[in-house]
C-alpha cells in the first residue's frame, strides 16, 4: 500500500477513536451525574438520620463514648448532659476540656483501668460506677462491629414508677422489699423494710447504714455482680423471737439490684413441728415390736422400722437404697423368708394389687420356711402407697395351743372330781362347771347354761338347800368387786334330804370366784366314831396310867421288904455259903426289878407330861468319871477294858444331872452286857459351837441292820439286853433336854450310841443358878 493510502487509513482511524472517546465521555458524564444525585440524597438521608440520632439521645440523660484504637475518643449525647456530667464528675470545678468525652475517659480509666483495656484489647464487657457530686452513674462498656463503646446513664430506679400505682403498690408491699444502686448504697425502701428496721425514712437508713441483714446483702451483691436472680434463706433476730426470711434478689436495669425479704417463720415453724413429728413417729415406730413397712406411691420403701430389718435380717444398706416392693419380694423369696407357693408370679402380683386400694385388706398370715408364722395388716396409707405391719405370732399360737389343752386338762380335772365345782366370772355370770355340780345339785348342763347369771343358778340350787343366807353371802363374794369382799370364806349346811355339805369360796385371778360344795355326810359321822373312840382311848389311858401307877408303888413294897432280908440274911455269919449265894442272888434281881419299875414310871411320867427337869452347870468330865466308876466293876470283871476320854477345856451344860446320868448309866450298863473277855467300852465327849456329844462305844458283837431302826424302841424284843424300856428311856430323857440320840453298828464290830445333848436345856424347873463360863 502507498504512503499516501496508509496515511488515509490512520486519519480514519484517528478519527473514528476520538469519535469514539467523546461518545464514552459523554457516557461517563451522564453516570456520574446520576451517582452525584444518589449521593446527595444518601447525604441528605444520613444528615437526617444522624441529627435524629443526637436529637434522641439529647432526650435522654444518657451519653455515649466511641473509642478509636488510637486512644481516641468521639462523644455522642446531649451537650446538656455531657455537661452535667463533666461538673458532676469534677465536682463542681471549672476545667476546660479539649473534650468532655476525655474527662469521662479518664475517670472510668481510674476505677475501672483493665477492664477497659480489656474492653479496647479483647472486646470483654465491663460495667462500672462513676461517683459524682449529685449521684452515681453507671458505666457500661460494650464491643459492637470491631468499636469499642461506653455508655453513662443515671443511676436510679425509683422514678416515675414510684409515684404511679406500682410504686405505691410496692410500697404497701407487707414482705419488706429495697432496692440498692451498683454502689451497693440503699437506693429505696418500702415501708415494711422502714418498719422492719425501726426508722421512719431512707435518708435515716442510709445516715445509720442500716442494713436487712449481712446475709442478706451478700445475697444481694452476688446478684448484682453476676446479673443473675440470687435466693437464700436468713435467720433473724428481733422483737424476742426468731424470724425465718426468704430473701430474693433480682438485677435490675442500671446495675441496681431490687430485694425481697419473704417471711417464711410460720412456714419454717410449721416444716420443724412437721419433721419433729416425722421424728417422733419414726422413733415411736422402732420402739415397737411389730415390723413395719411403707411403701410410697411410687411403690418403692418409704420408712421400715428397726424390727422390719430385725424380723427378715436384711442388710440396712440395701434397705436404704429404697428398693420398690417386686425387688424386696424376690430378695426375700431368695433367702426363703417368704411363704413357699406353687404359683409365685400369681402371689406376688396380688400382693401388688393392693396399691390403689381404699379399704384395709383382711389380715393374712405367712408360715415361713423356718417354722415362724406372722400375722400380715395391710392398709392404705393417707399420703398414698402401702403399709404393711407384720408380727411374729408363733409363740402366741404355741400358747394358744397350750392354753386349749391346758383348758381342756382342766376341765377334764374338775370333771373327775368329787367336790361340785362352779366359777363364776367378774360380771357374775358361770363360765365353768364340772359332772359333780349338776350331779350335787340334780340339774343339768343345759339348765345351768340357760340359768346364765349367779341368781338364776342360786334358784336352781335352792331347791336342794333353802337357806337364804347362805346363797346372799355366797352373791356377796361373787359380784361385790369389792377386796374385802373378795376373800376365801368357807362354811357347811344341810340339804333337805339330810345330807351335810361344806362349801368354800376361793377369789381367783381377773376377778373370778370359784365355789365348791362336798358332800362331807361320811366324814363328819366318822370324826364323830373317831372323837368318841379317841374320848375312850384317853380314858383308858388315864386308867392304864393310873394301873401302872398303883401296880409299880404295889410292887415296890415287897420288893423293899425282899431286898432287906436278903440283906440280912448275907450278914448271918452261920449262914452257910451256898444259903449267902442265894440271898445275893434274890438281893440283885429284886433291885434290877426295883430298877426296871422306876424306868417303867418314868416313862410313864414322861408320855404324861408330868416329868420336869432341875437344871443346872453341869460338868460333862465329873458326870462321865462318875457314871464310869459305877460300872467299872462290872466291865473289868468280865476281862474287858473301860476307857473314859473328855477334853479339859469342855465348857458345862446347862442340864439335869441326875436324867444325864441316868442315861449313861443304861447305855453303860448295855455295853457290859455286850462287851466279852479282851473287849474295850469307850466313854468320850466331844465339844462343839451348839452342842456337846457323848459317845458309848463297845467291841462287842454289834446290831443287825435290820434291828438298829428299833433299838430305841420300848418293849421291843433286841438282841442284847432282852426287852424293856432302858433305851426308850436314854432317848426320851435326852430329847427331853432338847437332844436327840442315835446308834452306829457294824454287825461284828461292835456298837456306838450316841448323846446330842445342847449346851443350853430350857424347862421351868430350871434352879436359879450362876451360869458357869468355859475353862473348867
Amino acid at each position: 500500500m502507498a504512503e499516501a493510502d496508509i496515511a488515509y487509513v490512520a486519519t480514519a482511524g484517528a478519527a473514528g477513536l476520538a469519535l469514539a472517546l467523546s461518545a464514552w465521555a459523554a457516557r461517563l458524564r451522564g453516570r456520574l451525574a446520576e451517582r452525584n444525585t444518589v449521593l446527595e440524597a444518601a447525604m441528605q438521608r444520613a444528615q437526617a438520620d444522624l441529627s435524629a440520632r443526637d436529637g434522641a439521645l439529647a432526650a435522654f440523660e444518657d451519653v455515649r463514648v466511641a473509642l478509636t484504637p488510637g486512644g481516641g475518643a468521639d462523644r455522642l449525647g446531649s451537650p446538656a448532659t455531657w455537661e452535667l456530667i463533666v461538673r458532676d464528675l469534677t465536682n463542681g470545678v471549672e476545667v476546660f476540656p479539649d473534650d468532655p468525652a476525655y474527662v469521662v475517659l479518664d475517670a472510668v480509666r481510674e476505677v475501672a483501668g483493665p477492664r477497659l483495656e480489656a474492653l479496647l484489647e479483647r472486646g470483654e464487657a465491663f460495667d462500672a460506677v462513676l461517683e459524682g457530686e449529685s449521684g452515681a452513674w453507671a458505666v457500661e462498656g460494650r464491643s459492637a462491629a470491631g468499636a469499642a463503646w461506653l455508655r453513662l446513664s443515671r443511676l436510679g430506679l425509683i422514678g416515675t414508677a414510684a409515684e404511679s400505682g406500682l410504686g405505691l403498690l410496692a410500697d404497701y408491699y407487707p414482705a419488706p422489699t429495697w432496692v440498692v444502686d451498683a454502689g451497693g448504697r440503699l437506693a429505696w425502701a418500702n415501708r415494711a423494710w422502714l418498719a422492719e428496721m425501726k426508722v421512719e425514712t431512707v435518708e435515716a437508713a442510709r445516715d445509720k447504714s442500716l442494713t436487712f441483714d449481712r446475709g442478706a446483702d451478700a445475697i444481694v451483691a452476688e446478684a448484682g455482680r453476676l446479673h443473675q436472680r440470687q435466693e437464700g434463706f436468713r435467720w433473724t433476730t428481733g422483737g424476742g423471737r426468731r424470724r425465718a426470711w426468704r430473701i430474693v434478689a433480682e438485677p435490675a436495669p442500671g446495675g441496681g439490684v431490687l430485694a425481697f425479704a419473704l417471711d417464711m417463720t410460720e412456714a419454717e415453724e410449721t416444716r420443724d413441728t412437721l419433721r419433729r413429728h416425722v421424728e417422733a413417729h419414726d422413733e415411736t415406730l422402732n420402739h415397737i415390736a411389730d415390723a413395719v413397712a411403707i411403701f410410697g406411691p411410687s411403690k418403692r420403701l418409704a420408712f421400715h422400722n428397726t424390727a422390719f430389718q430385725q424380723m427378715f435380717s436384711v442388710d440396712p444398706g440395701y434397705l436404704d437404697e429404697r428398693p420398690t416392693h417386686a425387688e424386696l419380694l424376690d430378695r426375700l423369696r431368695q433367702r426363703r423368708l417368704l411363704p413357699e407357693v406353687i404359683d409365685y408370679a400369681g402371689w406376688k402380683a396380688r400382693e401388688l394389687d393392693f396399691y390403689g386400694a381404699s379399704a384395709a385388706a383382711p389380715d393374712d398370715s405367712w408360715s415361713l420356711p423356718d417354722g415362724r408364722t406372722l400375722r400380715v395388716v395391710r392398709q392404705p396409707h393417707p399420703l398414698g402407697g402401702v403399709l404393711l405391719l407384720f408380727s411374729d405370732i408363733t409363740d402366741e399360737l404355741k400358747l394358744r395351743s397350750r392354753f386349749n389343752a391346758q383348758l381342756q386338762v382342766q376341765t377334764a380335772t374338775l370333771d373327775k372330781l368329787n367336790d361340785a365345782v362352779a366359777v363364776f366370772g367378774s360380771d357374775g355370770r358361770i363360765r365353768l362347771h364340772n359332772e359333780a355340780f349338776e350331779s350335787f345339785w340334780g340339774v343339768t348342763g343345759e339348765q345351768l347354761r340357760a340359768a346364765g347369771d349367779f341368781d338364776a343358778v342360786a334358784a336352781l340350787c335352792q331347791a336342794a338347800m333353802p337357806d337364804p343366807s347362805l346363797w346372799l353371802g355366797l352373791k356377796a363374794r361373787v359380784a361385790d368387786p369389792d377386796p374385802e369382799s373378795r376373800v376365801p370364806i368357807s362354811g357347811e349346811g344341810r340339804t333337805v334330804d339330810g345330807r351335810t355339805a361344806a362349801w368354800q369360796t376361793r377369789p381367783l385371778p381377773d376377778g373370778a370366784t370359784l365355789v365348791a360344795f362336798s358332800d362331807v355326810t361320811a366324814r363328819r359321822e366318822l370324826e364323830q366314831a373317831l372323837a368318841a373312840k379317841a374320848q375312850a382311848l384317853e380314858e383308858a389311858t388315864a386308867l392304864k396310867r393310873e394301873f401302872v401307877g398303883s401296880v409299880s408303888y404295889e410292887l415296890r413294897t415287897p420288893l423293899t421288904t425282899i431286898v432287906g432280908y436278903s440283906e440280912l440274911l448275907e450278914l448271918q455269919g452261920d449262914l452257910p455259903e451256898r444259903s449267902r449265894q442265894h440271898a445275893g442272888a434274890i438281893r440283885v434281881a429284886a433291885s434290877q426289878l426295883a430298877t426296871s419299875i422306876d424306868d417303867v414310871l418314868d416313862m410313864a411320867q414322861i408320855d404324861a407330861g408330868e416329868m420336869e427337869l432341875t437344871l443346872g452347870d453341869v460338868r460333862v468330865c465329873d458326870l462321865l468319871d462318875t457314871a464310869a466308876e459305877k460300872v467299872r466293876a462290872r466291865i473289868e470283871g468280865r476281862g474287858a477294858v473301860l476307857t473314859v476320854a473328855c477334853p479339859t477345856g469342855l465348857r458345862p451344860i446347862r442340864a439335869d444331872a441326875q436324867r444325864v446320868g441316868q442315861a449313861l448309866e443304861h447305855l453303860l450298863d448295855n455295853a457290859a452286857r455286850a462287851v466279852g473277855e479282851g473287849g474295850s467300852v469307850n466313854l468320850i465327849a466331844e465339844g462343839s459351837p451348839s452342842e456337846v456329844r457323848i459317845r458309848v462305844e463297845d467291841s462287842g458283837r454289834g446290831i443287825p441292820y435290820h434291828l438298829q431302826a428299833h433299838v430305841f424302841d420300848r418293849f421291843v424284843r433286841r438282841e442284847r439286853g432282852g426287852p424293856g424300856v432302858g433305851l426308850a428311856l436314854v432317848k426320851a430323857l435326852v430329847e427331853l433336854h432338847g437332844g436327840w440320840a442315835e446308834v452306829e453298828s457294824e454287825p461284828g464290830k461292835g456298837a456306838a450310841f450316841i448323846l446330842h445333848l445342847p449346851l443350853e436345856a430350857a424347862s421351868v424347873a430350871a434352879a436359879p443358878e450362876l451360869h458357869l463360863g468355859t475353862g473348867f
